[in-house]
């Protein structure tokens, strides 16, 4: 990282960043070109290992492109905050942002389904205690992201 100074290292800060983002932007090769697609999330860290879920459609182009290829980039970003300044230089902007690679899969097991449900919308709604039909979970696909490298930095 060029500015060592704003890399985040510390795990739990990194995960109160991510944890205050609403969108995780997936990165897909497709090709000679790129697919990125943001979506809705829910994160875990368990045993040292970063896990963040997603719903889809059960069909479409990400749905494609997982099944070519597992290897994603990801980046996620929050705290944005614009700083004036008399000149143009003296302007700057506040944020902070995560940024990594993973492995996609598509999520088969009901039971992890559901979890990843859970997941995302204890995300969004703060709560815990959601409960899902086998059919509910059924209409979409749920997608699965294993993180493999991950940065952070931050500008406040």
């Amino acid at each position: 990282m060029r500015r060592a100074d704003r890399e985040v290292k510390d795990g739990e800060r990194i995960n109160e960043i991510i944890n205050a983002c609403d969108c995780c932007r997936l990165g897909f090769i497709d090709g000679d070109s790129t697919y990125i697609v943001p979506l809705n999330f829910g994160f875990i860290e368990e045993d040292g290992k970063r896990v963040f879920y997603f719903h889809s459609a059960k069909e479409g182009k990400k749905i494609e492109l997982i099944r070519t290829n597992r290897v994603v980039g990801f980046e996620l970003d929050t705290n944005h905050a614009l700083h004036s300044g008399e000149k143009a230089c003296d302007y700057s902007f506040s944020f902070s942002s995560v940024i990594g690679k993973g492995t996609v899969s598509i999520v088969e097991d009901i039971d992890e389904k559901k979890k990843g449900f859970q997941y995302i919308m204890s995300h969004y709604s703060g709560s815990k205690q959601w409960a899902f039909t086998d059919a509910e979970v059924n209409r979409v696909t749920i997608i699965k992201m294993e993180v493999t490298e991950i940065s952070c930095k931050e500008h406040l």
